[in-house]
Formats: C-alpha cells, structure tokens, sequence
C-alpha cells in the first residue's frame, strides 16, 4: 500500500493509511532569506507555525499585494482590497499561444461602508482548495478547484449587504418567487445564476446589482449554455468548503471533497480527470451534457464528493525496461564507457550552480548503471569515488561557493546562491524548479546507495529530507510543506516557485519533472522502501499522463485551437492559464531547444513519457527544419536523435557516431545505451 503524504495545516483531516518508518529528520543549517516574502501578510497567525505552500495554485494570493488573479477551474479569481473578481475566460490563440483573458465579469462588494483598504486572509488550504477570509466585511471564499459555483458566505451571525458589479452592463436582474435564485444577465451576452440559502432582494443599476441585508450562503455560477440551468439548479444546495487526496492504492489517486449543504455534490472534471476516472470505484455521475471550456480542455460535470483516478502501472527500473542489447552491440557500449570514466575527475568540475552541478553529477551516475546492464562492472568503483567525493560536501555542508540551507519562512531547502539573489541557482532561493534540481542529486544519490549500502545508511537523514523539500511523505517530516511541487488537481508538477505571474504557475520541463518522482522511486528500491517506490512511481505516472496530455501536441490532436495545433508538436511552457512556444532559454523558433528540453535527462523511465513511437516520429520530423541551422549545438541534436532511435535506430545510430559533443548531463555511454536497447 502506498503511503499517505501528511498534511501541512491543521485544516486537514487524519487519515488511516498505513505509514512508514521514516530515518529521523536531517536538518539543513537554518537560513533567513532576503528575497522572500513575508509570509505574515496574508496567512492567517493560526497556520504560520507551520511550512507553507510555494508552488501551489493559490500563490498568487500569498504575494506582493496578493492582487494578481488565480484560475480555479472554470473561473479566473481575483481578489484586490474587500473586492473578488469573477471572470469565466475567453480564449484567444495565435500560432504561438492560447491564453485565457481576464475580464471582471462580476466582481463582489460588500457594504460601501467597509474598508476598501481591506485585503483577504487566507484560514484554511488543502489539496484542492483555499478558503479567503475578509474580516472587514464578514465574508468567506470558499474557492475549491472544479466547482462551478463560487460560493461565498457570512462568517458570523450578523448580517451584510452584497454589491455584483460588472465592467460590462446589467441586462436585466430577475429573481425567484422565494428570492433564493437570482438571474443577472450582462451585455456581453453572459448569464449568471445567484443562489441564495436565504432569501434576499436584489436591485439593479446599469452597471451593478445590490442586495439587501442578507446571512448565510450565496452560490454564484455562470450559465454555460442554456439547457445548463437545470443542472445548477438542482445542485446548488450542497457546496464544498474543502478537497483532499489520498494515496490509498497504487497508481491510484482518491479525491474526497468535505462539503456543506443538502444534496449531491457537482464538481468538474478536466480531460485528463475523464481518462483516468474510475466511475464504478467510486460511484460517480459524468454528465456530459454540462460543459464549461477551459484552457486545459472541455470541463465536464460529475456528480459525486469522492473520485477514484487510476493510472497504467509505470514499472520504475535501474534499467532499461523492454531493451535488449545485443550482444555484437556491447563492444561500442563498454569502450564508450571506459572513456566516459576515464574522463571523470572532480577538480575538472568548476560549476557552483546547483543545477549544473547536479546534471554532471547525475551524468556520472548513469556510468555505473549503464556499467552493471552491460557487464562492464570493473568501472563502477570509480563511479562510486567520483559521485562520493561530488555529493558528500553537499550532503555535509563543506561545498566551497554554495550548498543547501534551510529556509525558516516558508520551510523548504534553499541553495547559499539564493539566499539573497532571486535569480541565483535559476530561483532555487525562491522555490523555483525546486525538484528539477534536487532530481539529479536523488538520481546520484540513489546510484550510490545502490552500490555501496554503506554509504547510503550513512546519509539516509540527509536523502530523506531532501526528499521531503518537494514530495513530503510523512508526520516525521513537519517542516516541510505537503508536496511542494506537484498539482493534485492538474495531476502534474509547477515550478514557479515564489515569483508573482499574471497567469499563474508554470513548468517547462516535463522530463526533468518525471525526473524528480523517478529518482525519488528509485531512493525507495536502493533503501527497500517499497512505500515510497509506491507514492513516487504513482507521482511520475500521473506526471507522464499530463504530459502526454498538455505538453504533447498531435498532428490529429484536438485539445488546442487548430491554429496551434498545426505549427506546434510540443509545447514550450505550460502555465495555470496560457500556453506557450518559447522556453525561458530559447525563442519558439529553436525547436531543437523545444524538443531537448521535454527530453532530458534520457532514462530509463523516458521509455514510458515517449511510449507513443509515432508521435516521437512527428515530433522530431518537426524539429528536423531547425537541426540545420548552423548555430544548433550537437548536446541538442542528440536528443533529437535519440527520439529517432524509436523508430529508426540504425540511421540514429550512425548520427550519434558523429556528434562530438553532449549535453552537460549526457554522455556518448548513454546515447549508445539508449540507442541500442530500443
């Protein structure tokens, strides 16, 4: 059974999962960092003692003014002073990009009289959830992800006056006999549906409707399509306030919504929900005739307040999964090796980044792995003494220009370069693609344990911690935060870290994510783990699935506007609200870059996020056009090429021969690898 991660704040409930024995924590020196923010400003004093989210869908809340808006399926929320911000997106697309626009279709107001300086409170979060409290005015959030209501209440007995106002024009505003349904229709052709679990008057003026005295709960949803009505209307009574997931299975997932109200619960569903859904584990309702369009795809009504989500068996192996070298092919594997080793020294490494220096580390790593499924295992002692004398001052605290500290604010390792430079270690100090670079330490560190247990016993506290800065797993582990990285409702990872965006969080590399859960998999089968092989391998499965999803763009694919479809076979970065061709590093154009960066680093594992061979051959026949620019480095070519080994090793082959050079974390050993296993 797989192990259920522990909750960060008191707002989630105790499970009775089975868990494990965890080594006793390691704690990294303590560290105050300039360049974060002050946490104080918008949690709520009752969850400060504990770690807090970095990477979460709500973090824009959390930062600067706490006034940039949040996409919660379907709705984009904004919240600025007292006021919060509906907006039900429009798509707009070009060849480069498909992106939701903000509009403050309807924004609520309390009574004039309160503090327009007011600002919310954020009292309560769980996996699926955050609850904004504005205490000037007496009212409450509850903003739970796929809900097609936004649902709003009176904290305490009093009573408040409510304003819904809009940038465009009210229509008309007509309410039930009962006054507990209210139809606002605005001049952008928009309806919006208002319940009310008392009744309660509204009045209308050209750009606003205002309510009288009114407790309890408001429901507000916009009208997707008219034969919708029905459907909001019988469901409008019961509302969550909470989601949480649970790793009860492997490779499966359990969604649990606690919720308020009478009635059955409507959520919805995004496309990957819909693939992975299990209806007669949990008894759950699609209504396909309910339909709301998002970024990510159509989202689709279920009924139901528990989901069960179960993904294909990922097999998490050392080696490669379904290759078989032959044996005429190993001559070329081991001399490639022995060079590859021959060449692994650690003063020739110069690197204080946190991030190349993982890569070079996790490349040497791959030497010994490479060694054992080959027969060549003479070589792996000298891996074992390049990766201790690399890994040991990091684990120890002794690297000279860096190393890893622990962040007293929002409780997470940080790198000594981040500490005071946001940009520094590409925003590590910040949370910023925080388990891209903890993967390749993991990965190394792994390898090691595997081939000298010793070792591994030795600094199992330091592994397990820096394990727990982005996949935390256990009550053992307070002070970190629950899965710092990975998105229980999208099902994938964010690496925005701390940096305030209009559209949210976002991560580029998928590989690198895959990566992170992958390595973390394989500290389980070196350290005979089976829990956390277990939550890590369902944690890369679900990762490989969205990436198939979002990332992946068919030439037959559906889910994007044809006019992205047709120029683009991956997408560079993927945001909670846009979709993007350029990298961070690489304009759109540098489609090598593109296909490289979704790539790296090649494992194992790859065989599975490229299991599809003719979407391989569409995308490197895509990028071919770019390959023969004259400023394209040979590190990027091989990974195009490798891609081409799926389907025509023998030309791969013979292109890999004449590269002279690879990417900072590969090796002509692993080209080899890699090409003659498929």
């Amino acid at each position: 059974m797989a192990t259920t991660i522990a909750p960060p704040t008191s707002s989630h409930s105790a499970d009775n999962n089975r868990r494990r024995s965890p080594p006793p924590p390691f704690h990294f020196p303590p560290a105050d960092s300039t360049v974060l923010p002050d946490p104080s400003a918008f949690f709520s004093p009752s969850l400060l003692s504990s770690p807090l989210p970095t990477n979460s869908f709500f973090q824009n809340f959390t930062l600067n003014n706490g006034d940039n808006p949040e996409y919660v399926h379907p709705y984009l929320v904004k919240s600025s002073g007292s006021a919060v911000s509906l907006c039900y997106p429009s798509l707009a697309h070009t060849s480069d990009s498909v992106s939701q626009i903000f509009t403050p279709d309807l924004t609520l107001k309390p009574d004039p009289n309160s503090s327009s300086a007011a600002t919310h409170l954020i009292t309560s979060y769980s996996d699926l959830s955050v609850t904004l409290d504005f205490p000037s005015s007496n009212l409450r959030f509850f903003l739970v992800r796929g809900s097609p209501f936004i649902t709003c209440s009176v904290v305490t007995a009093g009573k408040t006056s409510i304003s819904l106002s809009t940038v465009h024009s009210v229509v008309s505003c007509c309410s039930s006999d009962s006054l507990d349904k209210h139809t606002v229709k605005l001049g952008n052709n928009q309806t919006w549906l208002v319940y009310s679990s008392s009744p309660v008057s509204f009045s209308r003026n050209p750009t606003s409707v205002s309510s009288g005295e009114f407790s309890g709960v408001l429901r507000i949803a916009i009208l997707p399509d008219p034969t919708s009505e029905p459907v909001l209307d019988r469901f409008s009574s019961c509302y969550p306030v909470s989601g949480e997931v649970a790793f009860t299975k492997p490779f499966s997932l359990d969604y649990k919504w606690g919720k308020e109200g009478a009635g059955e619960l409507l959520m919805l569903a995004h496309p990957l929900h819909l693939k992975l859904l299990s209806p007669n584990d949990c008894g759950v309702t699609v209504l396909e005739e309910l339909k709301y369009r998002s970024v990510d795809g159509d989202l689709i009504g279920v009924v139901g307040d528990s989901w069960v989500l179960k993904s294909d068996p990922v097999p998490v192996t050392w080696h490669s999964i379904k290759g078989d070298i032959k044996d005429d092919c190993l001559g070329e594997i081991v001399a490639a090796l022995r060079k590859d080793v021959e060449g692994l020294d650690p003063s020739a490494t110069t690197t204080t980044s946190c991030y190349f220096y993982g890569k070079s580390v996790a490349r040497a790593a791959r030497l010994a792995v490479i060694a054992e499924e080959v027969g060549c295992t003479d070589v792996i002692p000298a891996v074992g003494k390049f990766l201790k004398e690399m890994i040991e001052p990091w684990l120890e605290g002794s690297f000279n220009g860096n190393g890893f500290l622990y962040d007293r604010k929002w409780g997470g390792i940080v790198s000594k370069q981040g500490l005071t430079d946001s940009s520094g270690d590409f925003g590590f100090g910040v949370y910023n693609d925080h388990h891209f670079h903890l993967s390749y330490y993991l990965y190394s560190i792994a390898v090691l344990a595997k081939i000298d247990p010793v070792w591994g016993r030795k600094y199992q506290p330091q592994v397990y911690s820096m394990i727990a800065s982005f996949m935390n797993f256990g009550p053992d582990y307070s002070t970190y935060t629950r899965l710092r990285c990975f998105d229980l409702y999208k099902l994938h990872s964010w690496g925005g870290g701390m940096t305030e965006y209009a559209d949210g969080r976002n991560q580029e590399s998928t590989s690198e994510a895959v990566n992170a859960y992958y390595s973390a998999a394989l500290i389980g089968l070196a350290y005979g783990d089976a829990e956390l092989v277990a939550t890590a391998s369902c944690l890369a499965a679900m990762e490989i699935k969205a990436a198939q999803m979002w990332w992946h763009v068919r030439e037959e694919g559906k889910l994007y506007p044809q006019e992205f479809t047709a120029e683009n076979r991956v997408v560079g970065l993927v945001w909670a609200n846009k979709r993007e061709t350029r990298l961070w590093f690489a304009p759109p154009e540098q489609r090598e870059c593109r296909l490289g960066i979704h790539l790296l680093p090649l494992l194992p594992i790859t065989e599975v996020l490229f299991a599809d061979v003719e979407y391989a051959r569409q995308l490197v026949n895509w990028t071919v056009p770019s390959l023969e620019r004259g400023d394209v480095g040979d590190g990027w070519k091989g990974f195009a090429y490798a891609l081409e080994a799926l389907y025509d090793k023998g030309i791969a082959l013979e292109k890999v021969r004449r590269l002279n050079e690879h990417d900072d974390g590969n090796s002509l050993s692993n080209m080899l690898w890699w090409i003659h296993s498929r």
